[in-house]
């Protein structure tokens, strides 16, 4: 049989050194590098490459929206001066930079392992889950700073009508982004994308929260418009606690107990399995990880525990989305009075 993971060699003995062949051996490299490569087999690498393709379609779809719908929102802030709109339009800029970070998270991603970052580079777009909400965090007090302001100082509000326009602007723009983001982020398993649709969706709401001030504005009372931008906060506010626990349990490795329950089932029902053990899922970014133990037959060959954990993996790959891979451990079923076969091992528990 042979080994996957064995690097082949082939020597070349009069290598083309003509200046087209050196500048097609120099392309070749930098390909080498640019592109994720590794040694699995290329039906769990393939859909993972994909799923980070589609997150950033997804990013780079969303900021071209958004910041066309903050530059429409801007130019009405300038005549206006409705303090309101000037929340949502920094709101929504602050949602379309969002992307930044977040691309380079799933381009990191992509990476293959290396003898440093052995699990591969996907915690990166945790990284960029606590950006996210950093980002929310710093518009819910810029714009309670703002609201404040002009509470305490009140001014008119001009172009009533515009204003309205640009809110009703504002809210298409990130409601159409958030069920965007929020789709594609559950379908590849990324936190840090749901909450930046979170985001989102919540600058859609307070731009109709803008509208309303705007109402309130034309109807005569002075500090609709301050208001609603405490109302705005508020929502932020909400929003941001939403966003926070979602990335805070991805970076505690916390997955759904459905997924953990779906997996004891399936590995219950593998041919040879007679027990699981212990059974542990993890995300790495937007793909997960499974490590498990299972009991065998303690008289089975190695050759035999082998075929049943190979078949446990294959069976996880297939029922629990986004897995990628599998680490199966196999225990020998227990003798009556055999020693525990771990038992070399209990005083590294307990430490």
């Amino acid at each position: 049989m042979s080994d996957p993971h064995r690097h082949h060699h082939h020597e070349v003995p009069y290598p083309d050194r003509s200046p087209a062949a050196r500048r097609s051996r120099w392309a070749h490299r930098l390909a080498h590098r640019l592109t994720p490569h590794s040694h699995e087999s290329a039906d769990k690498l393939d859909p993972a490459l994909e799923s980070s393709a589609r997150g950033l379609r997804a990013l780079w779809v969303s900021l071209a929206v958004l910041g066309a719908t903050a530059l429409i929102q801007a130019a009405v802030v300038v005549v206006s001066g409705s303090v309101a709109l000037l929340g949502d339009t920094v709101h929504n800029t602050a949602d379309a930079l969002t992307a930044v970070p977040l691309g380079i998270a799933f381009v990191l991603g992509r990476r293959a392992a290396t003898r440093r970052f052995t699990y591969g580079y996907g915690r990166a777009e945790d990284l960029a889950g606590v950006v996210v909400v950093l980002t929310i965090t710093a518009s819910a007090v810029l714009a309670a700073w703002t609201a404040v302001d002009r509470l305490l100082d009140p001014r008119p509000v001009a172009h009533v009508p515009a204003v309205a326009v640009a809110a009703l602007v504002g809210f298409a723009g990130n409601e159409w982004v958030a069920r965007h983001r929020i789709r594609v982020g559950r379908e590849i398993g990324s936190a840090a994308l749901v909450a930046d649709g979170l985001h989102a969706r919540t600058d859609g709401y307070t731009s109709l929260a803008v509208l309303l001030g705007a109402g309130g504005a034309a109807l005569g009372w002075r500090l609709a418009d301050p208001v609603v931008g405490l109302a705005i906060t508020a929502a932020i506010v909400l929003v941001l606690r939403d966003a926070a626990r979602e990335v805070f349990r991805r970076l505690m490795d916390a997955v759904d107990p459905a997924l953990v329950d779906r997996a004891e089932r399936v590995l219950d029902e593998v041919p040879g399995v007679r027990g699981v053990g212990e059974l542990r899922l993890r995300w790495i970014g937007h793909r997960l990880r499974a490590e498990v133990a299972l009991v065998v037959d303690g008289e089975a060959t190695v050759r035999e525990a082998h075929r049943i954990a190979v078949a446990a993996e294959h069976a996880l790959l297939h029922a629990v989305p986004r897995l990628t891979a599998a680490l199966v451990h196999a225990d020998p079923a227990p003798s009556p009075g055999e020693a525990d076969p771990h038992l070399a091992l209990a005083h590294h528990a307990a430490a």
